[in-house]
Parts: structure tokens; sequence; C-alpha cells
């Protein structure tokens, strides 16, 4: 039988773009992840997608007939139109786990970096300013003394509050319902923020979420609050982060990610109180070649079995 037809949205790299040129006949969409150059019989062919960098929107599912299953590189998925698929009997996957103990990491080195300004040390020792006038100022952040509000508890949260437990502070979280964990559960978002000094987001982007973040959490911080956010930048309202900022109405910030990737406002870059870093959570070589591997795993499943390892719970899965 000839070999399945699947497209590729973005570049591959490493071992599983050799998988997956393996194992399947493959069409390329650049990250954009349009089919325009494609006739109609090619487009006619294609039973998967491979979405290593882009977006699955509604007009590319409708312009794949064939499409059955839909891969996304990365354990968030608000790239790809769930609904769309769902609406269609398309799978779609994702790739968690794989990437918890990095992003975990990423986390515990940003709020770090933020709350002990090591980046801006760092920067003053490479400017020469160390010699030519003295030691660094002290900080006014410290993580002594902080408590510490989660807000989203899934693989990568748990894993951000073992780090933490370690650092000896006091956690809450804040989830739709309360989860089995040693930590306190708040149920609403505002009032995680007024009872904590220290808030991480790891909240999934989508529609729900869109600026959950903005004035009125900020303002419950208050103006020794220090920001992470590590989930997806569509949950903050960055022009409500930036006055935040600017007005002392939080101490300061430290982000991985943005709303607008990768622009980022030159208002938050001229900002001395935020820390930015370029979207690098789970960007090691050996967890994106694992997210890349689970990713192809997943492809390879659906099509040899009809199960795929990590479905996302939005879209249908067959049960027999």
């Amino acid at each position: 039988m000839p070999p399945i037809s699947i497209l590729i949205i973005g570049t591959p790299s490493g071992p599983f773009a050799d998988k997956l040129e393996h194992n399947f006949s493959t069409e390329h969409a650049g990250n954009m992840g349009t089919v325009a150059a494609l006739t109609d019989e090619r487009r006619a062919a294609i039973r998967g997608v491979a979405c290593v960098d882009g977006t699955v929107d509604a007009g590319l599912i409708a312009a794949l007939p064939k499409l059955e299953i839909a891969a996304n590189f990365g354990v968030g998925y608000d790239n790809v139109d769930v609904a769309a698929a769902a609406a269609r009997g398309i799978v779609v996957t994702n790739t968690p786990d794989v990437l918890t103990d990095e992003t975990a990491d990423t986390a515990l080195g940003l709020l770090l970096m933020t709350v002990r300004e090591l980046s801006a040390a760092e920067r003053y020792l490479r400017a020469g300013r160390w010699q030519a006038e003295g030691a660094y100022p002290l900080t006014a952040g410290t993580l002594r003394g902080r408590s510490v509000g989660i807000a989203g508890l899934g693989r990568i949260g748990l894993a951000v509050a073992r780090r933490l437990e370690g650092f000896g502070v006091p956690i809450s979280y804040h989830t739709r319902r309360p989860r089995d964990v040693p930590y306190r559960h708040v149920g609403d978002l505002t009032d995680l923020a007024r009872q904590v000094d220290t808030l991480i987001s790891l909240l999934p982007g989508g529609a729900a979420t869109r600026h959950l973040i903005g004035d009125e959490v900020f303002e419950a911080l208050g103006p020794t609050g220090v920001f992470v956010n590590i989930g997806r930048g569509s949950t903050v309202d960055e022009a409500a982060l930036i006055r935040a900022l600017r007005d002392g109405t939080i101490h300061a910030a430290g982000l991985d990610v943005f709303e607008h990737e990768p622009h980022v406002p030159a208002a938050l870059i001229d900002l001395p109180n935020a820390v930015l870093l370029p979207h690098v959570g789970s960007a090691s070589v050996p967890t994106r070649d694992a997210m890349g591997d689970l990713m192809a795993r997943n492809l390879i499943a659906w099509f040899n079995d009809g199960r795929p390892l990590t479905p996302v719970p939005e879209t249908p899965v067959p049960t027999t």
C-alpha cells in the first residue's frame, strides 16, 4: 500500500523529523499552515497533520476532506481549532509530560531572576559597573517570607509546587475544582492574588482565559507582588500589566510568554522591573526531541491501530 500522506506545518528537526519522513508521505506547508500551493488531489490525500509551529484553524481543516488526526507539538493546543476538529470527528493530540520538568525548572529560574534581579545584576557586571561603581544595589525582593499562588495546577503546576516546597514558602492554588494535594485551594483567581504576594500563572490559552489576568488581579496582588507567567500570553492583559509595573501597582514581573509572540511591546521591554524570556520554557534539545517523538508516535499509533497515545479531551477517540 502507498504510504499515508500527512501535512507538516512548521519545520521539524532532529530525530523526529526523520521519523515522520520514514513513516509517511509528507507535504509541507510552512508555519502558516497554508495549503494553497497543493493541488486538490494532493489535499484530498492528506489524512494527518503534524503541527510543529503554526496553527490548525477551521479553514485548514475544511481544506483537508480526508483529515483524521492533528498532532500538535506542545502541551498547549490553543493554536488548534478543537471545536472545528471535533465537529468533523478529527482527533487532536498534544505532548504532555515530556516537557513538564523542563518547563517547571524554567518557572523557578524565572521567579528567582525576577525576585532577586539576577539578570539585571549580570548586566551590571558585564557593563563594568561593579568595578567602576561598586557592588550591585541590595534587592528589595527576596523569596524569604513570601507566599506563592499558582494559577493552574496541572502537570506543570504540580511540578512547580513540588520545587517550591524546597524553598519553604506556603503554596496556594487556583483551579475550577479542588485537587487532592497538600496545598490550599482558592476558588477565585482575584482572591488568590489577594492572599499571596507571588502569583505564578500556568493557565492554558483560549477564549475562556483570554485577559483573565488584568487590573483587578494586579491590584489584588499589591505593591510587593511578583507576577510570573509561563502559561499562555493571551491570559494576560498586557496593557494592564504594563500599567501595573509602571505605576508600582505590583513590584515586578517575569514573563516567558506574550500575547502576540514574537512581538513584545516596547513599553514592556523598557521597564526595568520586567524580566523577559523568548518563550524558552521547554527549549532544550532533549526536551524538544522528546516532544517531537511523542507527536510522531501519536500519528503512527493512530494509523496503526486507531488509538492515539495522548489525545486531548475535547476531541473524539474510539473506545472499542
